[in-house]
């Protein structure tokens, strides 16, 4: 009878320590953005791609790729979906809180990454009165088959501009232009 109450008693333990240890392993659905040491990137785009919803601008685009364009007037039908270059910029993850320097100029701060593996190499944010003007991101990737520049631009109300090179073994390099004008 004591090896059944030991052996009860124990598998009860391993099922509590289960329970409780998947727990831990299941991801934060929330963030905690309160802690951020960065510009929130992520969040500003979530909230500018809403509030591009609700106005529905016209915007003239055009893409252009290894120097043949084309253009036309069109409605956005996702904001997230047409940022999401930029908003997949951000920076703030607890693995990267001491990675980047910060380099505050005038009404411009810059942040720049410190180890060259990162692929956002630097974010600019020029802001006047408060508002922010201009957001400027340079990423890179690189490995044995290709190498990838991108520079992001965005001015609110105005312009956003993504500019990549891609230039993959044995294909050649590739340049593509994508740039969406507020009417």
């Amino acid at each position: 009878m004591y090896w059944y109450k030991s052996k009860l008693l124990i598998t009860i333990g391993l099922g509590f320590s289960l329970i409780s240890g998947l727990q831990a392993c299941r991801p934060d659905i929330k963030e905690n953005r309160a802690n951020m040491k960065y510009f929130d990137l992520q969040g500003y785009f979530k909230g500018d791609s809403a509030r591009l919803s609700r106005s529905n601008p016209t915007i003239l685009k055009k893409v252009e790729h290894n120097n043949i364009a084309e253009s036309k007037k069109i409605h956005i039908k996702n904001w997230g979906t047409e940022l999401s270059l930029f908003s997949q910029s951000d920076i703030n993850k607890p693995a990267w809180k001491d990675s980047y320097s910060i380099i505050t100029s005038g009404n411009t701060v810059t942040y720049r990454a410190l180890d060259t593996a990162l692929k956002t190499r630097s974010i600019s944010i020029q802001k006047i009165n408060g508002k922010i003007k201009c957001i400027t991101i340079f990423n890179s990737s690189n490995n044995t088959l290709y190498h990838t520049q991108e520079k992001l631009s965005y001015f609110p109300d105005s312009l956003y501009l993504i500019q990549k090179v891609q230039s993959v073994m044995l294909l050649g390099t590739n340049r593509y232009t994508i740039s969406g004008k507020f009417n």
